[in-house]
């Protein structure tokens, strides 16, 4: 087991990461500019809490496929607006994008949140028509915190969550620097006092204690500059579930933070193997 001070060190990635404010407010004005030129469908409602709402970033195809992605923060910050910067480079390509919001540790427990994703995708498959989705063509993408709940997402159990749903309601998932073992995150005190995990509930919102029942291509990233813990996470889910498992796409020379930009770079393998995936046929 790490010592506290391991644990620090392994799981802080902002810590780690000096210049982390100026990356952020460098998200923030690009994501402002990417709302400013493209047209959005701000704040869908898609559950009853004020943070259960969607940002749509419609192409101009018609039945197009879905990318949803999630955004990270270790479940206590950031916003869906933050990550408008990634939305261009797949609209322009053809692929409409969905970025929801849930709420946030401490006042929401992260089971809630997954309920929360649970909902979200729920309600973009029933009003994929609506919308000009392709509901057979949904995949789910997510970053750190965001690629747990993604990971979530594809072990759901669909029709069990609503009858009127498909157990093969996604069609893929882009896993990118996820924590799938929360186990590890029990005793890191930089993030009890928000998350409140114990080894119970950490068990039961951890990713590789699930077995999705569907053989849905799965691909995921980390960082190569990032700590062995999330390099070891990264690994983990993969030989969890090998039925779904498709690639791991490398990034060199990117920490954590640095390994969601490549996302939306049209020049970046980790946006080629995204865009296949969202673009294969039923």
């Amino acid at each position: 087991m790490l010592t506290p001070r391991q644990l620090e060190a392994e799981y802080n990635a902002r810590a780690a990461i000096a210049d982390h404010p100026q990356i952020f407010a460098r998200w923030r004005e690009e994501s402002g500019a990417a709302r400013a030129r493209m047209k959005v469908e701000s704040d869908c409602r898609f559950g009853p809490s004020p943070a259960e709402a969607l940002d749509f970033y419609p192409t101009a195809r018609n039945n197009a496929p879905l990318l949803v992605f999630i955004h990270g923060g270790y479940w206590r910050s950031l916003d869906k607006q933050d990550f408008s910067f990634l939305a261009p480079a797949f609209v322009e390509a053809g692929v409409a994008v969905a970025m929801p919001n849930y709420g946030l540790a401490p006042a929401t427990p992260i089971a809630d949140m997954v309920r929360q994703m649970l909902g979200a995708l729920s309600w973009l498959y029933r009003n994929a028509s609506r919308h000009g989705i392709d509901a057979r063509r949904i995949v789910v993408a997510g970053h750190s915190a965001g690629a747990h709940l993604a990971a979530m997402m594809l072990a759901a159990n669909w029709p069990r969550w609503a009858p009127d749903l498909p157990a093969d309601l996604l069609r893929g998932a882009v896993c990118i620097s996820g924590l799938y073992d929360l186990r590890p995150l029990v005793h890191a005190a930089f993030l009890q006092d928000d998350l409140r995990l114990d080894a119970r509930t950490a068990k039961f919102v951890s990713p590789v204690n699930y077995r999705p029942g569907q053989p849905t291509p799965m691909i995921t990233a980390v960082g190569a500059d990032e700590s062995a813990e999330f390099r070891r996470q990264n690994r983990l889910i993969r030989s969890a579930w090998p039925h779904c498992f498709r690639d791991d796409v490398p990034l060199p020379g990117r920490h954590h933070l640095a390994s969601v930009e490549a996302l939306g770079e049209a020049n970046h393998a980790l946006f080629r193997a995204t865009l296949s995936l969202v673009q294969r046929n039923t």
